[in-house]
């Protein structure tokens, strides 16, 4: 027989696997958000991008307008001067336009007045009478660029002349900023906030989700009991319904094949049986040395037969499907340990190993299966004893509280085994022993029955293994 690793029998799924479930969740989630917030997003470019066009545009409009105005006035200043008087640029500039450039071209396109040096007017300039605005570059600074065609009434009635006047646009550009943040800003917020509402409500959204799933990978083994179709949207339900299908077909399946099993070892029972009897009894007759030494391997196949057949009924017994047929109840652990241990007591002498039985003060008072409980000391000291070399020793104790612990001098397992010694058939290489892979088995069966966890330790001084059976530790977790 095999010997567990320090872990509960009743193991949980691995840790990978659960974070490979997480990143799916994570995953869907994402998903979602990439979904709803891309829009978003390229909707809140797409609406910088016009905001920002439109900003300027609406900067641009009263800047014009006071642009135009201005040089209206510097127009009609200019018309107001007599003409033996000669104009100079401050007859014609408004107070507070100190940040504006002009200068004043005739109808020869030659400069008369300015405080800057501005380019001369186009042709078609000359053709217009209202002002023209552009945008344009003067000595590395983007400027707003105005030229207005206009006709003297007063001075030199009839005269032609042009006012080009260049006002720098980095005003306009705070203001059209200013209104662009007043724009963008505001909806900007609001995603974000319609961010976090949508992100608080996939999470709530997915929380069933997680509540299943969790419900799922806290589930034992051999709980194949339906899933609530509550604990999930109604979206959801459907797949739920066919997950619980699918687990009964499963559950169908599996008495099936424990039924099969528990027929089977049932119905070879007694044949075994009889081949051993009959075996023996031909062993008593005189026969040749060859004969004998057959009925004597007769006789130790029938044997190992029979003991497989006996641990396939056990096994049958305890398994999640077959376990109604006895009910829970109150027992003493020290007697039921006592008990077990005396009946194997001839199988240790007859293997010159001292079995001994160290009970815990008092009586050990648990609820439990007595049958199934026998089984599981049965073949812990099985185990013990049949791994355990000739002059060992082998102990069993009780307590502290609903608490087992078999004890041996034997070889141990390598650590690399641990992992694998409660699947059914297996057997450490090389271990030099007969059996069949199935006595740890039958104790992970029976500790998940009363939901107790079994522990592997190094024996007493290094040496062995000692193989702790807590049914109180499981029930302790929160």
């Amino acid at each position: 027989m095999n010997r567990p690793q320090p872990d509960a029998v009743q193991r949980p799924p691995p840790r990978q696997e659960s974070d490979e479930e997480e990143e799916d969740i994570l995953y869907l989630r994402h998903h979602l958000v990439n979904w709803l917030f891309t829009p978003l997003y390229l909707l809140l470019l797409f609406s910088t991008v016009t905001g920002y066009i439109a900003a300027l545009k609406l900067s641009n409009q009263p800047y014009d307008l006071v642009l135009g105005e201005r040089a209206r006035l510097m127009a009609s200043r200019f018309d107001l001067i007599p003409e033996d008087v000669k104009a100079t640029q401050e007859d014609i500039a408004p107070e507070g336009a100190g940040h504006l450039s002009f200068t004043l071209f005739d109808a020869d396109n030659q400069p008369l007045l300015g405080n800057a040096t501005l380019p001369r007017p186009r042709p078609t300039d000359f053709a217009d009478d209202g002002p023209r605005l552009r945008s344009t570059s003067l000595g590395g600074e983007k400027v707003r660029l105005l030229t207005l065609h206009f006709r003297t009434t007063r001075r030199t009635p009839g005269a032609e002349y042009v006012l080009v006047m260049a006002e720098p646009v980095k005003d306009r550009l705070f203001l059209g900023r200013s209104i662009l943040g007043n724009i963008v800003i505001p909806q900007f917020i609001f995603i974000l906030i319609a961010a976090f509402a949508v992100w608080i409500g996939l999470k709530r959204g997915f929380e069933p989700l997680e509540n299943l799933r969790q419900a799922l990978a806290d589930r034992r083994a051999d709980d194949l009991s339906p899933l609530d179709e509550g604990m999930a949207p109604g979206e959801v339900r459907p797949l739920i319904r066919e997950v619980n299908a699918l687990i009964e077909r499963l559950k169908g399946m599996m008495e099936q094949q424990r039924r099969f099993v528990a027929n089977a070892a049932h119905q070879l029972r007694t044949p075994f049986a009889g081949l051993r009897a009959q075996a023996e009894l031909a062993r008593r007759e005189e026969a040749p040395p060859a004969v004998r030494t057959a009925l004597a391997g007769i006789c130790e196949g029938a044997g190992r037969c029979s003991r497989l057949v006996g641990q396939l009924l056990t096994l049958a017994r305890n398994e999640p499907e077959a376990r109604t047929e006895e009910a829970m109840a109150a027992l003493d652990l020290n007697r039921v340990a006592q008990e077990t241990a005396m009946e194997w007591a001839p199988e240790a002498v007859r293997k010159d190993i001292d079995l001994g039985f160290e009970p815990a003060a008092g009586e050990l008072v648990m609820r439990g299966y007595e049958s199934a409980l026998r089984d599981l000391i049965g073949n812990l000291l099985d185990n013990a004893i049949r791994y355990t070399p000739r002059g060992g020793h082998v102990t069993l104790r009780t307590g502290p509280g609903p608490r087992l612990r078999v004890e041996d001098d034997g070889p141990g397992i390598p650590p690399e085994e641990r992992g694998k010694v409660f699947d059914r058939f297996y057997r450490v290489a090389g271990s030099g022993q007969p059996g069949s892979g199935l006595g740890l088995a039958i104790v992970h069966e029976v500790a998940q029955r009363h939901d107790a966890v079994v522990i592997i330790e190094e024996g007493a001084g290094g040496r062995g293994a000692a193989f702790v059976v807590d049914f109180a530790a499981r029930r302790a977790r929160p």
